[in-house]
């Protein structure tokens, strides 16, 4: 059985569905602080904080063979103005977590990691050799935590994958489960909110940037694809019993502009977009170099932008609807 913190969540959830929907068990873990526990439809669910002592009694209930570990807190905003509450939930909750993995003998863990480990990247696209810069206390948190799973594989009879995620986007295709974040701070359900008539407008923050139009670059991945690299992941830790470190991106950069053109066309709506000031460290590009998991591991985004946009409309048309 693999358990699955932060199973409630956005990529939880989808990762949990594709788990079940391959014959794994699984059993989620999540305060509900972030998570819905509408979204847990597959595997058993334990109401519990992965840093409090009660995560104990969640491995002696259950026969956990490995870990999929999501729960964290992911607003870089948030983390400039609260950086000790992301340095306890993201990094020394992790490390209870770990102790207890210990205790029962557990030795997998896939890491939900984040591009924001590089900071302001040398070289674009990103690969994984890179200086290790994080710019924001949500980033450094994720850092120091790969950090400690570093350590930790040393003593042996312990491996780790630890996946540094670019922009997650879109949702199931079922509609069983999908982005909902209060506040949402991403882009794509943003610009969706515009479309459907729930804001007045979408912002572009800054258009001096040093890209062909002027707006920022970003990599988008649809979550499903994300959801696929950790069953490839957690497949790799059972069979080769060594840890690794693997960037999950599309490989292929988006602008904001050509995201919000997008959103227009798949929603065949218009809306009010207004120019704003530039956000501080904010770069100009990021976009992941994903070669090394494509050739380890044979994983491969199935999904464009276009299919991505198209899957996070049907969901907020149907959360809009209710």
């Amino acid at each position: 059985m693999i358990l699955i913190t932060g199973g409630a969540g956005y990529i939880g959830s989808h990762t949990n569905k594709l788990l079940n929907s391959e014959g794994y068990e699984t059993v989620v873990v999540d305060n509900l602080v972030k998570g819905y526990e509408s979204f847990v439809k597959w595997g058993s669910f334990e109401n519990c904080d992965f840093g409090s002592s009660k995560l104990r009694d969640v491995f002696e209930k259950y026969d956990i063979e490995g870990v999929i570990h999501f729960a964290a807190f992911s607003s870089v905003a948030e983390s400039v103005e609260i950086p000790q509450k992301y340095f306890k939930n993201n990094y020394k909750n992790t490390l209870n977590l770990l102790k207890i993995m210990r205790e029962f003998n557990v030795d997998k863990f896939i890491f939900s990691s984040t591009a924001s480990v590089y900071g302001i990247p040398e070289k674009v696209p990103i690969t994984e050799d890179q200086l290790l810069k994080p710019i924001n206390p949500y980033g450094h948190s994720k850092w120091i935590t790969e950090k400690a799973l570093e350590r930790e594989a040393e003593k042996g009879d312990f491996n780790y994958v630890s996946l540094r995620y670019f922009n997650a986007a879109g949702c199931d295709f079922d509609c069983e489960i999908g982005e909902l974040h209060d506040p949402e701070t991403h882009l794509i359900p943003l610009v969706l909110d515009a479309a459907i008539g729930n804001r007045e407008s979408v912002s572009i923050f800054g258009t001096d940037y040093n890209t062909p139009d002027g707006t920022c670059i970003r990599d988008y991945i649809h979550v499903n694809d994300l959801a696929s690299a950790h069953i490839e992941a957690y497949k790799y830790l059972c069979e080769e019993n060594k840890s690794n470190v693997f960037n999950l991106g599309n490989g292929e950069g988006y602008s904001v502009r050509e995201v919000i053109d997008m959103c227009k066309k798949v929603t065949e709506k218009d809306f009010k977009v207004e120019i704003t000031d530039r956000r501080e460290g904010d770069p100009d590009i990021l976009i992941a170099d994903s070669s090394k998991i494509r050739n380890e591991l044979g994983w491969q985004p199935e999904y464009d932008l276009e299919t991505i946009v198209k899957s996070a409309w049907m969901w907020h048309q149907k959360i809009n609807s209710i």
